[in-house]
């Protein structure tokens, strides 16, 4: 009878245990498994597309290279007219290749956000389903918890079945410091996905700030290639001297910037002594928003490069954007050319000078004192437009630095 009395109290604890900690626990997980089920089908197939497009997009890249290597073997041959506008040809469709690359890094980068924003919801239900075991848990535990130890040791028959009861207890407090782990795990997972979801659309919109510049590359490469088509009325022998009229330009240019910056460093010298030019504190600011670079300094891919080469960066800004002076100085040179080639030169201490080519609108004369950050023009560039010159690759600011009077690399001072 004692035995039969044993059997039916361990019936009764073992449906305690279902009532207060399986049964719940084994629906929840149920339920949350699948939805999680479903999570994951659609974050693989997510997965699937955002893996077709980067493919997609690495065809483009070689495209884009092929296009590359084919402007720099023309660049590598004679300058003649067809040559030139081979080059602008190809320049045009790398771009456009570029523009197709950067449409679908948008979609894809839409895909990763998508992505990102299912396994966030796969994580807040998975601490959902732990929250749920937790709260089985404490609900069983606050049962037992109800009974002193006295009054356990007094309901079992024996030490033994005591013991197993006290261990049990034990068992589902380790049980619940597991899935508290477990839940701070998660959580900090989930934290960093969604980190990621705001770099994720920080980058959309960088995307998209990019496909809006390349669009208007094109639109200026398709202005650029046309211009050189009416100029020369398609002939060989307009070219040429479309090419001499650029070189003696570009030379006298230089000649006058270097001889401007002489003068006026010799007349600081005599008026104000060695220290009459001091070098603002700090760096170079932009002289115009910082934006797409579209030719660096001594660049191979420069579009013009069988001509001159490129002495210095050309930052992309829209025709008549205010420019500003990288730092305090005197101006040394502002030369008005009319639709030829406008620039502003200024002079600052050690060493330094910079150079603004490509202006349509100069706001400063010889031997002004400007300080960092004073507008001192606008911007142009584009071909056909005041102060654009012969050869112009479109809407930009040619940005040059100086030290000692040798154009040296702007990027190198620039912040």
């Amino acid at each position: 009878m004692l035995c039969e009395h044993k059997k039916i109290k361990k019936l009764i604890i073992f449906f305690l245990i279902v009532n207060f900690f399986v049964l719940p626990r084994y629906f929840v997980v149920s339920a949350v498994n699948e939805v999680g089920g479903v999570l994951d089908a659609e974050i693989q197939n997510l997965q699937d597309e955002i893996t077709a497009k980067q493919k997609k997009i690495e065809e483009l890249k070689d495209k884009e290279s092929q296009y590359q290597q084919q402007i720099r073997q023309k660049q590598g041959e004679q300058a003649t007219l067809k040559n030139q506008i081979t080059t602008l040809d190809d320049n045009i469709n790398k771009t456009e290749v570029q523009l197709q690359s950067t449409q679908i890094s948008i979609d894809k980068t839409a895909l990763e956000i998508k992505k990102v924003n299912l396994e966030i919801q796969e994580k807040e239900e998975d601490i959902l389903q732990k929250k749920e075991y937790l709260k089985s848990l404490l609900q069983l535990m606050a049962k037992n918890d109800d009974k002193s130890a006295l009054e356990i040791l007094f309901t079992n028959t024996s030490l033994s079945e005591f013991l197993d009861q006290v261990q049990y207890l034990k068992n589902l407090n380790g049980n619940m410091q597991t899935v508290l782990d477990q839940v701070k795990e998660i959580k900090i997972a989930l934290e960093q996905q969604q980190e990621n979801l705001a770099k994720k659309k920080q980058e959309l919109e960088e995307l998209k700030t990019r496909l809006d510049e390349q669009r208007a590359e094109i639109n200026d490469q398709k202005i650029n290639k046309q211009y050189v088509l009416d100029k020369t009325r398609q002939s060989e022998k307009e070219y040429q001297k479309l090419l001499n009229s650029a070189k003696a330009e570009q030379n006298a240019a230089n000649d006058s910037i270097v001889a401007a910056e002489q003068a006026i460093r010799a007349k600081l010298l005599e008026q104000q002594g060695k220290n009459a030019l001091v070098f603002n504190e700090g760096e170079f600011l932009w002289p115009v928003p910082k934006n797409v670079i579209t030719a660096y300094f001594h660049d191979p891919d420069y579009p013009y490069r069988n001509v001159f080469e490129h002495p210095a960066i050309d930052i992309r800004a829209k025709q008549s954007t205010p420019i500003r002076a990288a730092a305090s100085g005197y101006v040394a040179k502002a030369k008005d050319g009319g639709y030829g080639y406008s620039y502003i030169m200024i002079v600052h201490g050690d060493g330094l000078s910079t150079v603004y080519g490509h202006v349509s609108r100069i706001d400063v004369k010889a031997d002004q004192f400007v300080t960092q950050g004073q507008v001192i023009g606008l911007s142009g560039g584009m071909p056909g437009t005041p102060g654009a010159g012969y050869l112009t690759t479109g809407s930009h600011l040619h940005f040059e630095t100086r030290l000692n009077g040798i154009p040296v690399n702007p990027l190198n001072y620039l912040p």
